[in-house]
Formats: structure tokens, sequence, C-alpha cells
């Protein structure tokens, strides 16, 4: 089992920005995307923090993420907008796509951007935080390469396309929800091999469809969804409305960034952002928010000491924590990454090469 090692975040953020710098984005793309690793990796989510920037420097150094997209609008009417992603890096898409959601939205009380050929985004939870610290409620969603067994199925034929959602509340942190249609990410399957450790028997199968409780197996099976047939019609609907609509990539016509680094993975996008100054306003929007959200700490809970939490919450708490102790990162993560910027002719500052 791989131990973990702490490495401060501002410290990791100043790192990040000035390697993709390196690779050649520019300054203000390369800090987007290094504040939204380090803050997954705040929030708890580290299947989608540093674990990713191997593939993320190999496949900007290979040239399958254009570094300089020009992101533009292709169509659509009123508060709806179709854009072309470029092949650039999602976070850099997903960011400025937002962006045009937010200020539909102010325009027409709704607005959603929807995104084709584009990238692995990470965790759409950043962007429903974009649309949160405005003031919105919002939804963000992305379809990825079929990976799901659906029940009685044999092979795969649909994504675990994630979806998130939020709200703000007037408190310390906004509501977020953000889920993949599989029993858990891939991403978890990642780290799980990362630290060395098995995983539950549920979350994947082999090639064959057989149970594993091996994450490099199951990585390279298939994952099992999120409430049988409710997860692949959530599937369904992520992958037509970021897909099918938009004109883009859906199902096989989307390329793993993994099984095809080389290539980009025509990945497409969906984001909606919701204006509440359209109707109810922001300040009764945050005060209904708040006595639902005490409705919710207020609920009985059958174990001693238990807490009812928001979605949201847990992650608040674990960035507070980690910005207080660092991120804990495996150490043969921090060794790969050692290498990686080596190789890149690159260097570790003192604060994480002493890590």
């Amino acid at each position: 089992m791989s131990d973990n090692i702490s490495i401060p975040a501002a410290e990791t953020i100043d790192f990040l920005t000035g390697f993709l710098a390196h690779l050649g984005l520019s300054p203000s793309d390369a800090e987007t995307c290094a504040r939204d690793l380090v803050q997954t990796n705040l929030w708890g989510v580290d299947s989608h923090g540093l674990l990713r920037l191997p593939i993320y420097a190999q496949r900007i150094s290979d040239g399958s993420v254009n570094i300089h997209p020009d992101v533009k609008r292709l169509g659509g009417r009123g508060g709806f907008e179709v854009w072309d992603g470029d092949a650039g890096l999602g976070y850099v898409v997903g960011h400025r796509a937002t962006d045009r959601a937010i200020e539909l939205a102010q325009e027409n009380g709704i607005g959603a951007v929807a995104v084709r050929n584009s990238n692995h985004f990470g965790a759409a939870g950043l962007y429903i935080k974009q649309a949160t610290d405005a003031g919105m409620i919002a939804l963000a969603m992305t379809n990825v390469i079929p990976n799901l067994v659906v029940p009685g199925g044999a092979k795969p034929i649909t994504g675990n396309n994630p979806l998130a959602f939020g709200a703000p509340t007037g408190g310390d942190f906004p509501m977020i929800l953000d889920i993949s249609m599989s029993a858990v990410a891939g991403g978890k399957l990642l780290l799980a091999q990362e630290k060395g450790e098995k995983i539950p028997f549920g979350w994947a199968t082999d090639r064959n469809g057989e149970p594993t409780d091996d994450p490099l197996v199951g990585f390279k099976g298939f994952l099992l969804p999120l409430g049988g047939h409710k997860g692949f019609g959530l599937s369904l609907m992520v992958d037509i409305l970021c897909g099918v609509l938009t004109g883009g990539a859906y199902q096989f016509a989307i390329k793993s960034m993994y099984a095809a680094p080389e290539e980009p993975s025509d990945t497409c996008h969906m984001f909606i952002v919701i204006d509440p100054d359209a109707f109810l306003g922001k300040d009764a929007l945050e005060a209904r928010m708040a006595d639902m959200h005490q409705t919710i700490k207020a609920s009985p809970m059958t174990a001693k000491g238990g807490r009812m939490l928001l979605p949201g919450e847990l992650e608040h708490e674990t960035m507070i924590a980690r910005q207080r102790d660092g991120l804990p990162v495996p150490a043969s993560l921090m060794d790969e990454i050692r290498s990686m910027v080596e190789k890149h002719g690159y260097a570790l500052p003192p604060a994480l090469s002493a890590a």
C-alpha cells in the first residue's frame, strides 16, 4: 500500500501554473487549470485532482489537446447557444462556456451553453461553483466513452456521464451535488491502484463482465451503474443533451484519453444556469436555502453522534482541513510527477521536492 505525503496547496498551484505554462498554455489558462486541479484535491475528490496531471501533460505534449483553442459560438437562439471547443483542454473550454451561460442567464433568466469538440474537463462541480459564486443555480454535465454495463448487458453502450447541480446558500459553502452514473467514478479505481488498494465488489467488472476487486482490472473493464436502470436512463439523458443535441460525438464516437492519448477525445458538455433574480431574487433564494439546510441538519439520525450533511458540506470541511494540513498525495504519484516534469525539462519546487 502506498503511503501518502502532504504538500501545500498554494505552492502546488504555483508549481502547476508554471509547469503548464512551460508546456505552452497561456499564463491565464495555466492558472485556471492549476487552481481547478488543486481545488478538486482540496475538496477530497482526489480521483480528479493531481492524479490526472500526467495524462494531461502527455496529451498537451503530443498535441492531442489544443493549447490555444479558438472556442467559439456555432449557433443557437435566445438563451441557448452551441459552441465549438476546438479540441481545447476541458477546463479552459468549460469555464469559458460557463461564463457565457452566466451572461445569458443574466440577460434571459436562464442560459444554456452546450459544447462539442472538447476534452476531459475534470470535476463537474468546478463549473457549478463558478455559477454559485455568481449567485446562480446551475447544472453541468459531460459525456464520456461507453464504460457502463447496464443490467443484463454484455458490453457497455453508454458512459458513466457525470452530472452536477448546485445552488448558492448564503452560508459558508454552496450546495453542490456532483455524481456520475456509475457506482463510482472511474478515477476512484485509478486512485485505488496508486494506493495499492483493492476495490469493493459492485464497483466494476473485468472485460468479460465478471465482478472484480482489482482496480486495474476494473479500470480496463467496465463500470457498474448507479441504481440499475435509473443510472442508465440518466446517462442517456446526459449524452443526448451533450452529444446528440450539439451535433458532436456521442457513445462510441467519443475517444478515451487513456486508450487513445494521441487523439482529441471529442467530449461534449452542457452548462445550464438560472438567475434567481428573474423571479425570486438572490436574497430570498438564500433565505429559503438556509431554511432547507436547517431542516436537513435537524433531521434525526440512527447512529449516536451522526450528522446529516448537505451536499457539498463534507467537501467544504475537507477543504478547510487540507488548506491547513496540506494535500495528501500518494508517494507513488508524487514520484511519477517528479519524473514526468523532469522529462519535460522542469523541476519541482523545494516545497514539493522535499515531500
